[in-house]
């Protein structure tokens, strides 16, 4: 044990940076990208860790399972432990397709842009998206975080809190104006918010983006919690909100799809 305290000292002093916790994540990442079995030295030309500390910690993943030695004794592979887990990541990735061939259906049905949104600290966070084939379109990459009090999946997230966590929560973030028709008054969003709850869907009358316009219905675990806001948008010269509520009920029989996929054993 002193040896190996007085080991990570030394590479502590010599500048090494890799955080101790990822060095094993790292060998196994570099091992699963090559398309041959590699030796202690090779793998850790990407590192740069002290020679005794590359062996230890392959050794280390060796004894658990997840390496194995070539015959030659020299050159390690992934063993049992580690296919295992990495198809198992391939299994759980099915979720991801799954949810993302739903988008695609809702897009070729609403004819516009399809967004899976979650809440995040930053605001609503784009995580998947199916764009439209029009030319013209807003664009919202995945990983763009919009407001919450002025978007369709902003105000879907909040309606399905408590009436007394919605409060808590309006009065606690900015109502900036992004457009002239954003709603900066708190009893006003807070009265929107209700109906929201009762109606089962939000809409962005050009309150984020002037042009633009969005719906958006809450998917829900199967304890009716909220799990994310699945939306489409599209700009105001080919969408109205008449255009929206009349294509509702695919966003709705979607969601009921998302929760089946997102939930399932």
């Amino acid at each position: 044990m002193n040896q190996l305290l007085a080991e990570e000292e030394r590479e502590a002093g010599s500048g090494e940076r890799i955080a101790t916790n990822l060095r094993t994540l790292l060998i196994l990442e570099i091992l699963g990208r090559s398309d041959a079995a590699l030796t202690p030295t090779e793998i850790n030309r990407e590192l740069g860790l002290p020679k005794q500390s590359i062996h230890r910690l392959c050794s280390t993943l060796v004894e658990q399972g997840f390496l194995v030695y070539e015959p030659d004794g020299k050159k390690l592979r992934p063993a049992r432990r580690l296919r295992a887990m990495a198809s198992g990541i391939l299994h759980a990735s099915r979720v991801h397709i799954a949810r993302h061939q739903i988008l695609q259906d809702v897009a070729a049905a609403v004819g516009e842009t399809v967004n899976f949104v979650v809440p995040e600290d930053k605001g609503m966070s784009y995580k998947d998206r199916v764009d439209t084939d029009w030319p013209f379109r807003v664009q919202l990459p995945i990983g763009t975080h919009v407001p919450f009090h002025c978007t369709a999946s902003g105000k879907t997230f909040m309606s399905t809190l408590s009436p007394r966590a919605r409060r808590v929560m309006v009065e606690s973030i900015p109502l900036d104006p992004c457009t002239a028709n954003t709603i900066t008054d708190k009893d006003r969003l807070l009265a929107e918010l209700g109906e929201i709850a009762r109606q089962g869907y939000a809409l962005d009358r050009e309150e984020f983006m002037e042009g633009m316009v969005a719906i958006a219905v809450p998917i829900r675990d199967r304890r009716n919690r909220f799990l994310a806001a699945l939306a489409f948008h599209g700009p105001t010269v080919r969408l109205t909100v008449e255009n929206m509520l009349e294509r509702k009920s695919m966003l709705v029989e979607a969601a009921g799809r998302l929760t089946q996929t997102l939930t399932e054993d």
